[in-house]
């Protein structure tokens, strides 16, 4: 088997649903499983599912014991040349999976390849490809300093924003929303740490990799990541598991470090616990100001007036919806005006009037971001939105 698919799922139900549409678009003419391992839900998740998706293995768990291991539990079914580990709050396109196992195919040093991930507004998300967190490296990026300098590979080695996201990187570390494995790579450097509950994981398994003699490579392959970590800024819940999980990586591999450096890491990490609370309440006020009132509809005609409703309904009353309609103008037309997207304060795309790769295209190349994109569904007549 060229490729087995784990997805954990965490009451995403929605989300998990159109995550599954795009993997099966996208293992048309490839020898393919996939597993959902559930953690839990209360949302009917895998009732839901199941009868959508009987290619789908699903995996049920009577407690959520976290992403590590609930990776670790489908990694040790699998029978692929290649395992992708993949968030149910993502999209990918459907020429993506078969170009990547290419990727492999070519590049036998490669042990892992990651993406490139966007934004529900059509951004790239930083954490599409990093560093490891080395003592420096963190004291940089927690102090600031890879802010102040983000064209010095001294400073700013972290995020790696100084590399061009439209070109192909060997990097340290992949994210785990998206990250392409080889098999036998696996095996050799041993399953997810689960130690790691939330966040880290990643790290922790990229930097294994190399230490096993491989590489790990980013590759500008478009995917959407609705819940990306530039998002969750101002989730206090989330600022504490991803700084207590780069403790954990720390201690784990640079237990010998000077007690100043150290010292400061720990303070720091303190510090940006502490002005999460503050920065939470701002982010949220930020947020809830957005307007949402001028709409673009992608779609053919017939299906306008059900995606107006659904609007109305499901997610705000607007105060305009202009259609693009995909009767008369096509996706190479629209790709090629990008269309005037800062006449609009959100984008719907339908699928499978579009499909998905096209959607991403739009996204990525359109140089506004401030648009919201979302996705409608003919099969379910729901729109899948970031604040699902």
């Amino acid at each position: 088997m060229k490729l087995s698919v784990i997805i954990v799922n965490y009451n995403v139900k929605l989300l998990l649903e159109q995550c599954l549409y795009a993997v099966r678009a996208a293992a048309e003419g490839l020898d393919l499983e996939i597993y959902v391992v559930d953690n839990h839900s209360t949302d009917g998740s895998t009732e839901y599912l199941r009868p959508l998706f009987p290619e789908v293995y699903f995996i049920e768990n009577e407690d959520n014991p976290g992403f590590a291991k609930a990776n670790n539990q489908a990694i040790r079914l699998c029978r692929g040349e290649y395992i992708l580990l993949l968030n149910p709050d993502t999209v990918i396109g459907e020429n993506s999976l078969q170009a990547l196992c290419r990727f492999l195919d070519e590049h036998p040093e490669a042990g892992a390849i990651g993406v490139k991930m966007l934004n529900a507004h059509g951004a790239f998300l930083p954490e599409s490809k990093r560093s490891f967190p080395t003592p420096w490296v963190s004291f940089c990026k927690l102090f600031g300093l890879s802010r102040l300098f983000p064209h010095s590979p001294r400073f700013a080695a972290y995020s790696l924003p100084y590399l061009d996201p439209d070109r192909q990187h060997p990097v340290d570390v992949l994210a785990g929303a998206f990250m392409l494995i080889r098999h036998k790579a696996l095996m050799e450097t041993g399953l997810f740490d689960e130690s790691f509950f939330m966040y880290g994981e990643d790290i922790d398994l990229s930097y294994r990799i190399t230490q096993a003699g491989y590489r790990n490579f980013y590759v500008p392959e478009r995917i959407l990541h609705y819940k990306g970590e530039s998002t969750k800024k101002g989730d206090r819940k989330y600022l504490h598991a991803f700084y207590d999980a780069m403790l954990i990586f720390y201690r784990k591999y640079y237990p010998q470090s000077g007690l100043l450096i150290s010292g400061l890491i720990r303070l720091s990490i303190a510090l940006r616990k502490g002005y999460a609370a503050l920065f939470e309440k701002k982010f949220k006020s930020v947020k809830q100001q957005i307007s949402h009132d001028k709409w673009l509809i992608i779609c053919r005609k017939s299906h306008f007036e059900n995606i107006k409703n659904a609007v109305s309904v499901q997610v705000s009353v607007a105060n305009s919806f202009t259609l693009w309609n995909m009767d008369e103008k096509s996706e190479r037309e629209a790709m090629s005006h990008f269309i005037d997207i800062e006449k609009f304060t959100d984008i719907i795309f339908c699928y499978p009037d579009m499909p998905f790769e096209k959607m991403l295209l739009i996204m990525d190349k359109t140089a506004d971001k401030s648009a919201t994109y979302h996705i409608y569904h003919i099969s379910n007549g729901l729109i899948i939105s970031p604040n699902y």
